[in-house]
Order: C-alpha cells, then sequence, then structure tokens
C-alpha cells in the first residue's frame, strides 16, 4: 500500500477549474496547508480566488492577489479562517515566519503559491496541486499528497 495519493484531473475550460476549486473548498478541513504549484499564468491564482469564495459563500467576494502583501487572509463563516499567500517575492525561506504562516498552518487553511520559497518541512502532510497549460488552454491539475488526502482526492471530479 502506498504512502502516498495522486490524481490527475483535465480541466479543459476555465469554468472546469473554477469547479475544481469550489469542490476542494467543501471538503479541505482547517489546518490543511494546499501547495499550489506552476509557471506564471498556469491558474495558480484563478484557483485560489474561486477557492475562497466557495468558502466565504459570496461568487463575488472581492479576492485581491497577494503578490504584493504576500499574505491576504480572509474569515469564513465556520469560523476558518482561509489564508492566501503568494511567495514568490521572498529571498530566503525563514522570511515565512516573518509572515505568520508558521502559526496560521495548524489551524487555518493555507493556500500557498510558489511553495518552493517556504522552509522545506512544511510540506510535509501538504496537498501538492500542480497546474500545467496544454496547447488549447486547457489545464491538468496533479493533486498529490499524503494518505491522509486519499478521501479528498479521490471523491473530486472536474
Amino acid at each position: 500500500m502506498s504512502d502516498t495519493v495522486s490524481r490527475t484531473i483535465k480541466c479543459r475550460t476555465e469554468a472546469d477549474t473554477l469547479k475544481l476549486a469550489e469542490a476542494l473548498a467543501d471538503r479541505v478541513p482547517a489546518g490543511r496547508l494546499i501547495a499550489l504549484e506552476g509557471d506564471l499564468g498556469a491558474g495558480k491564482s484563478t484557483l485560489a480566488r474561486a477557492f475562497i469564495r466557495a468558502r466565504l459563500h459570496d461568487p463575488e467576494a472581492e479576492v485581491p492577489s497577494p503578490t504584493f502583501t504576500l499574505v491576504q487572509t480572509y474569515g469564513c463563516d465556520d469560523g476558518v479562517e482561509v489564508w492566501h499567500a503568494d511567495l514568490y517575492r521572498l529571498t530566503d525561506p525563514e522570511e515565512a515566519f516573518e509572515l505568520g504562516l508558521d502559526e496560521a498552518r495548524d489551524e487555518a487553511i493555507c493556500l500557498i503559491e510558489w511553495p518552493d520559497r517556504m522552509p522545506q518541512d512544511w510540506w510535509v502532510g501538504a496537498l501538492t496541486v500542480r497546474l500545467t497549460i496544454g496547447e488549447r488552454g486547457e489545464r491538468t491539475v496533479v493533486l498529490s499528497g499524503d494518505a491522509r488526502w486519499q478521501p479528498l482526492v479521490e471523491g473530486l471530479e472536474a
């Protein structure tokens, strides 16, 4: 039996990507880290915004990119906070501590763009969501994590 789980989902349209993000939002419990990987323009922010709007139950909620602020936080109806971080501008993994992510990750849902810029041991237990763009603009989303993510990953559909 494998200690990891992986699933590939094809999103032919942006609407498919939004639907996947909404399905994730409905299933991810507090205290989980989601590492969003992909090249510039792959759809990390789009997926994160849809996830946050779904958690807020507000499809029109303003969800700005944390590119310059580095972190945006959102309080949801169920009392769980969602932290959306864009670590692209960090130059040293230790800078992540200054953002409070080390404390937030125990109780909040943390969506981390450019997770390779955070301390390496923070990856333990994360769900990695890797987005790539095909020739026709379709997205391939690969979800992978340890065994605790298996029920969530197996039940997802785009």
